[in-house]
């Protein structure tokens, strides 16, 4: 298993997100030089932990960046990030997850926000155990508990999933006697990567798309009552009025798409095959690779 250090690069990926609202703010506007209209410097929040909107970030910072926009990715938890794009702190998100998990964040701030168009329809929450544990179904897991340690890892307390989980999971599938840690998804990926290097049972939540489905030897649990079964849809989100500021930008995110095999491969590239943090070669280097396609994204 290639990434038995990856969970530590969270860390300081939660450290950033310490002064992610004190410097969200964008400076003065500026023009791009190659005849749009567009605001130059463009403020895009992250969310801490899920990998599949700090990858789309990072792709299309570099895209940004070399069309003369000059784009700073600021890390915070999905609470601060809408709350900052309700008041114009932030400029963008690209990973708001729909039409579950993040709708209690649209019901409070949908009406001062954006919606720019969605770039993935394949998402969907999941629970997932290690390949050799001796069950397959969230049906199997109340009567397996003390197999686990009557333990189930979660993420950030706020998530969505973890609100799914609360609401949903534990109570349809009977599983109140365990108990339900959650802390940070850097947490959940390093009780993962000790149970593994153990060989003992866990069992953690995720969601697909996140490369820790093939970095690891785990297996989604089947969910027979649909607690988590539906698929979703990752979208970007802008401030209000962002058409207006970003109507170039605006128009390439309304038809960006990207599938979960192109997903996973720049996952694969940036948190699986590579250690570090600097992620910016890594990206430049897979739109080498990827040049077809991530010119079909501006064109």
């Amino acid at each position: 298993m290639k990434n038995k250090n990856r969970s530590i690069s969270y860390v300081a990926v939660g450290a950033v997100s310490m002064l992610a609202l004190a410097g969200c703010a964008s400076g003065p506007a500026e023009t791009v030089g190659d005849g749009n209209d567009d605001t130059k410097a463009v403020s895009l929040a992250v969310f801490n932990g899920w990998d599949e909107g700090i990858a789309a970030s990072e792709l299309w910072k570099a895209i940004l960046d070399e069309k003369g926009y000059d784009v700073e990715l600021e890390y915070a938890d999905a609470a601060p990030v809408f709350l900052g794009l309700s008041k114009g702190d932030y400029d963008l998100t690209m990973d708001v997850w729909l039409p579950d998990t993040h709708a209690a964040y649209l019901d409070e701030y949908g009406d001062d926000i954006s919606e720019l168009g969605a770039w993935n329809k394949e998402s969907k929450l999941t629970v997932a155990v290690n390949e050799d544990a001796p069950i397959d179904s969230l049906a199997e897991l109340a009567d397996n508990a003390d197999l686990f340690d009557n333990e189930i890892i979660g993420i950030e307390p706020g998530a969505g999933l973890t609100a799914a989980m609360e609401e949903r999971v534990i109570p349809g599938y009977g599983l109140e006697g365990m108990d339900f840690t959650t802390s940070s998804t850097a947490a959940m990926l390093t009780s993962l990567t000790k149970a593994t290097d153990a060989g003992e049972n866990i069992v953690v939540t995720l969601w697909e798309p996140h490369w820790a489905n093939s970095a690891f030897p785990i297996k989604t649990l089947d969910d027979p009552e649909g607690t988590l079964a539906d698929l979703e849809t990752l979208n970007s989100f802008g401030k209000a009025g962002f058409a207006d500021e970003y109507p170039q930008l605006a128009e390439w995110l309304a038809d960006f798409e990207m599938d979960l095999d192109t997903l996973y491969s720049l996952e694969q590239a940036m948190f699986v095959d590579y250690e570090g943090s600097d992620y910016a070669p890594i990206v430049e280097k897979w739109i080498e690779d990827n040049q077809e396609y991530v010119d079909s994204l501006t064109s």
